[in-house]
């Protein structure tokens, strides 16, 4: 007959049992740590190392203290570059940011087929951006393409999209907009889902109108959300690279070249990853900076 545990092994028992789930839990941590740092932080890290050097991969790397930024800087396409990603920005917020917000509301007022919906919003997102970009680029073709094939067939005047500098960069930002808003979408969508019905009854009951309910009701209770995907926008669109490297090459007239698209000519075509690097970092500080501004004054409107 098996002796009764004690008192006192239950509690060691208990101690080692803690112990080895603390010692998985810190495992399972200390992995995701390094794994972060391996790939997210060193490259950071690497980056800023490299801005000030002249990389060479065969004969090493040399310091060249502030060199790489005065090369950027004097490139006239430095201002061409950050000037098309704020105009580039500017227009995605115009036209992108309203887009997924109108469509989630939209959605959110269907009884049936609320699913099918949400699925068909969504497609885009799930097809490569590369694949994306070159769809478009045949739609956006002045001759043959489905877009002025269409404005043709109902005789209404085409346009040379993006093979013209006045029309190609909203043009990519059509584009960018229709492959990405599901995202964003579906994150209104959850939003809207949890105010509470009892908002909207009192609304209709005092006789508001639908504009006066999404005005007073359904913006102010989706705040943070709306707030937080502005700011998540504005850090990716001026980082956008994939439509005007696809679609345009930067052209026509270097009205696409983007910021990162110049990083990727600096890197791979003009074998400089010292400038590459350098606009980089230019680039995370500004962003860096915006969104450390952007919370503060954001966050004391709340308060």
């Amino acid at each position: 007959m098996a002796a009764p545990v004690t008192a006192p092994g239950k509690r060691a028992a208990g101690r080692r049992r803690r112990l080895t789930e603390h010692l998985t839990a810190y495992g399972f941590l200390c992995g995701a740590l390094v794994i972060f740092g391996l790939f997210a932080w060193y490259p950071v890290v690497r980056n800023v190392i490299l801005s000030f050097q002249e990389v060479n991969f065969v004969r090493g790397s040399s310091w060249v203290g502030l060199d790489n930024f005065t090369y950027i800087f004097d490139d006239p396409l430095f201002a061409t570059a950050w000037k098309n990603s704020a105009v580039f920005t500017l227009y995605a917020l115009l036209l992108g940011f309203g887009v997924p917000f109108v469509a989630a509301v939209l959605i959110n007022e269907f009884r049936h087929a609320r699913a099918y919906f949400r699925i068909l919003v969504y497609l885009p997102v799930m097809l490569p951006p590369v694949v994306v970009a070159l769809m478009w680029r045949w739609f956006y073709q002045p001759e043959g393409g489905l877009i002025n094939e269409i404005l043709g067939a109902a005789h209404l005047p085409t346009s040379d999209w993006t093979n013209s500098s006045s029309t190609a960069l909203i043009s990519l930002v059509i584009a960018s907009t229709w492959a990405n808003m599901g995202t964003a979408t579906l994150i209104y969508l959850a939003a809207l889902q949890t105010i509470p019905g009892e908002l909207y009854e009192s609304a209709e009951l005092d006789g508001a109108s639908i504009w006066r309910r999404l005005w007073h009701v359904t913006i102010p209770q989706t705040r943070f959300v709306i707030l937080m995907l502005l700011l998540l926008q504005i850090v990716g669109t001026m980082q956008v690279f994939t439509e005007p490297f696809v679609m345009t090459g930067g052209g026509p007239e270097d009205s696409t070249v983007t910021v990162m698209l110049l990083v990727y000519r600096y890197a791979f075509v003009y074998n400089n990853f010292g400038a590459a690097s350098a606009m980089s970092l230019l680039l995370l500080i500004f962003l860096a900076v915006f969104s450390a501004a952007y919370l503060r004054v954001t966050r004391s409107r709340q308060i």
